[in-house]
C-alpha cells in the first residue's frame, strides 16, 4: 500500500494507519553511556519519520540529509540530558526543528533559495521509494505549507496519531486536524487536476 497515496485517495484515512513508531526512552541513558547498539536501534526506528519531518521544512534532499545526520550527532552527544517525560520523539523534533531552523538561515543568508529542484530532478531521493508516492511527496513540498506537509508525512510515515502529532509540535490537537484535513484537500485536488491534464 502506498504511504502517501493511500492517505489522499480514501476519504477515511484511518482504515490505513502504518505501523505506529514506537521509541523507548530506555534507549537515551544506554546512547549516553556509548551503547551503540542502543543508538543503532534508535536511528533505525526514527530515521524515516526524521528525515520526512526535515524535509518538509528545507524542501531539499541534501540539506534534509545534512540536518538529520546532524540531529543524530547532537542527540548522540546530549542523550545523557534528556529527561524521561513520555515523548521522545517531541524532544528529537525540538533538536531537529532548531537544526532545521539554523541551516534555513545559514542557506539565507548565501544564495536566497530553498527549493524542491534537487527533488524533482534526483529519481532516489529519501526513503520514499514507490514512484506514485514520490509524486504525492512532490506535489505536498510544492503546495502544502511546511507544517500542512510536517502534519500530513508524521502521521502518514510513523503512524502517529493526531494528538501526538499536537503534543509534539506544540500546536492544538484542532490545529493539528484542520491543517491535516486542509492539507489532503489541496493534495486531492492537485492530483486530480495532473491526472486531468495527462488526458487533455
Amino acid at each position: 500500500m502506498n504511504l502517501f497515496l493511500s492517505m489522499v485517495v480514501p476519504e477515511n484515512t484511518d482504515c490505513q494507519k502504518p505501523d505506529k513508531l514506537n521509541l523507548d526512552e530506555a534507549l537515551f541513558p544506554r546512547i549516553a553511556a556509548n551503547d551503540m547498539a542502543a543508538f543503532e536501534e534508535f536511528y533505525r526506528l526514527t530515521e524515516r519519520t526524521l528525515y520526512a519531518f526535515v524535509l518538509a521544512t528545507l524542501k531539499n534532499h541534501d540539506d534534509a540529509l545534512d540536518v538529520v545526520q546532524d540531529t543524530y550527532l547532537k542527540i548522540r552527544s546530549a542523550a545523557h540530558l534528556y529527561q524521561p517525560m513520555g515523548k521522545p520523539m517531541a524532544w528529537v523534533f525540538t533538536i531537529a526543528r532548531n537544526l532545521t531552523i539554523s541551516k534555513l538561515r545559514f542557506k539565507s543568508k548565501n544564495d536566497n533559495s530553498v527549493t524542491v529542484t534537487d527533488i524533482e530532478n534526483d529519481p532516489n531521493f529519501s526513503y520514499v521509494t514507490d514512484s506514485e508516492d514520490r509524486l504525492v511527496l512532490q506535489a505536498a513540498l510544492k503546495i502544502l505549507s511546511s507544517e500542512e506537509t510536517e502534519i500530513i508525512v508524521l502521521h502518514a510515515i510513523s503512524g502517529f496519531a493526531h494528538r501526538e502529532i499536537a503534543k509534539s509540535l506544540g500546536l492544538p490537537l484542532s490545529t493539528v486536524l484542520s491543517k491535516y484535513h486542509r492539507g489532503l484537500k489541496k493534495l486531492k485536488k492537485y492530483l486530480i487536476e495532473q491526472e486531468v491534464k495527462k488526458y487533455e
